[in-house]
C-alpha cells in the first residue's frame, strides 16, 4: 500500500492572518513539503497541473526534477497531467526525461482537468474533451512503447517515422493512473489498458465514487488484465490533524469556511459527513480512512491533501508530522494485513521491470 500526498498549488489568503504568499514562496514551500513527506516517511508526492491563477504548478516535471534531486525514495507523480490539452509527443519526452533523472521514481495521473478556459488557452475545444483524451492517450503509449511511430489523428498533426526520445527508462514506461471525478469513459479508457484508476473523491458523497470504482474494476476484469479485485485503484482524501478533535476543528474552521473551493458553502460538518475530509485526531483519521476499504474493496494507494486554503507552511508540515508518525504506520499495518495474497501492491518502476522481465523469460517457452 502506498501512501502520500497530492497538492493543488494554491495561493490561497490565510484567513486568520490576511497574509497572501508569494508564488516564489508557494513554489518554494511545496519542494519543502514533498521533502518533508520523504522524511516522515510517506511513498508518494504528487503536484497539480494548472494554467490560472490563483494556482503555481504550470510545469509539474519542472518541480518534480527539482524535488528528485533532493529526495531518495519519494515517489513523484501529478494529480493531474492533462491529457487532453498538453501535445502527448511532449509528454512522453518530458516524462522519460524525469524518469531518468529520477531513476524510475515517476509515475503520472492522466485527468481533463476542472478548468474550462484551458481549452482555448491551448487550441483545443472542451466539447471535445473525452475524444481528446482517449487519441492523446493512445498515441503516448505508442510513443512509449514503439521505437518508431507513424500516426495519423484527428487532433495533432501526423508523425511519420517519430521517434521519442529519451527512450523510457529500461524500457519501461511510467506507470499511467487515469483520474476522473465523474466519468465512466477515463473509467473505461483505464480498464481497457490495465492502467490504474484514480478516484479523486475529495469533494462528492462516496455513492458517487463507489459507482465509478466498481465499474473500472468489472472492465478491468472484462478485457483480461486479472480479476476485479485485482484492479489497480488509488483513492484523494483530505485530513486536518491535531492531537485532540477539538482543536482541529477550531483551528480548521476558518480555513474551511474561505477554501477556494467549498467556501461559504455546507458547513465543516456537513462536508466531513458526506466526503473524506477528517478534521480531528489521528485515531480519527485512522477510523475514517479504514473505512475506505469497506467502501471501495482493496486499493493500492491513497493520497492526502493537507497543503491548501492558506494554510501555512508551518501548519502544513506540523500535519506531516502527525501523519507520518502516528497515522500512516497504523493504516499501512491494517490494510496490508487484510489485503490477499493474489491482490498487487502499489505499482513501482521495479515492480514494472521485474513483471516485463518475467514475461520476456517465459515467451520462449510458450513458443516451444
Amino acid at each position: 500500500m502506498q501512501f502520500g500526498i497530492f497538492s493543488v498549488g494554491d495561493v490561497t489568503t490565510d484567513p486568520t492572518t490576511g497574509v497572501t504568499p508569494s508564488e516564489h514562496d508557494r513554489i518554494k514551500a511545496m519542494v519543502t513539503i514533498a521533502k518533508k513527506a520523504e522524511e516522515v516517511g510517506l511513498d508518494v508526492f504528487a503536484s497539480g497541473e494548472h494554467h490560472n491563477p490563483p494556482f503555481v504548478p504550470s510545469s509539474p516535471t519542472t518541480m518534480l526534477g527539482y524535488i528528485a534531486a533532493q529526495t531518495e525514495k519519494l515517489i513523484l507523480s501529478t494529480s493531474t497531467t492533462l491529457i487532453t490539452t498538453n501535445d502527448p509527443v511532449k509528454i512522453a519526452e518530458d516524462f522519460a526525461m524525469l524518469q531518468h533523472l529520477a531513476d524510475g521514481r515517476v509515475d503520472l495521473m492522466m485527468g481533463r482537468g476542472n478548468t474550462g478556459p484551458v481549452y482555448p488557452w491551448f487550441g483545443q475545444d472542451i466539447r471535445q474533451g473525452i475524444p481528446l483524451a482517449v487519441e492523446n492517450y493512445a498515441l503516448l503509449r505508442r510513443l512509449w512503447r514503439e521505437e518508431v511511430v507513424d500516426w495519423e489523428g484527428k487532433f495533432r498533426t501526423p508523425l511519420q517515422g517519430f521517434t521519442s526520445t529519451p527512450r523510457p527508462l529500461d524500457d519501461v514506461p511510467p506507470f499511467v493512473w487515469h483520474g476522473s471525478i465523474r466519468s465512466p469513459e477515463i473509467a473505461e479508457q483505464a480498464a481497457y489498458y490495465g492502467d490504474g484508476f484514480f478516484a479523486n473523491h475529495i469533494f462528492w458523497p462516496k455513492e458517487h465514487f463507489i459507482a465509478l470504482v466498481d465499474f473500472y474494476r468489472q472492465r478491468f476484469e472484462h478485457y483480461g488484465h486479472g480479476s476485479a479485485d485485482q484492479a489497480i485503484v488509488g483513492l484523494g482524501g483530505q485530513l486536518f490533524l491535531r492531537k485532540n478533535s477539538q482543536d482541529a476543528v477550531r483551528e480548521f474552521r476558518p480555513y474551511f469556511d474561505n477554501a477556494p473551493v467549498y467556501g461559504h458553502g455546507p458547513s465543516l460538518e456537513e462536508f466531513t459527513d458526506q466526503t473524506p475530509l477528517t478534521v480531528g485526531s489521528p485515531q480519527e483519521v485512522i477510523d475514517k480512512t479504514l473505512t475506505f476499504r469497506e467502501h471501495f474493496g482493496d486499493y493500492q494507494r491513497q493520497l492526502f491533501l493537507v497543503d491548501h486554503a492558506g494554510l501555512p507552511l508551518k501548519t502544513v508540515l506540523e500535519q506531516l508530522d502527525l501523519l507520518g508518525e502516528e497515522v500512516v504506520p497504523v493504516l499501512r499495518k491494517e490494510l496490508d494485513a487484510k489485503r490477499p495474497a493474489h491482490v498487487p501492491d502499489g505499482p513501482t518502476h521495479a515492480s514494472l521491470k521485474a513483471a516485463r522481465d518475467a514475461e520476456n523469460a517465459a515467451e520462449p517457452a510458450v513458443l516451444a
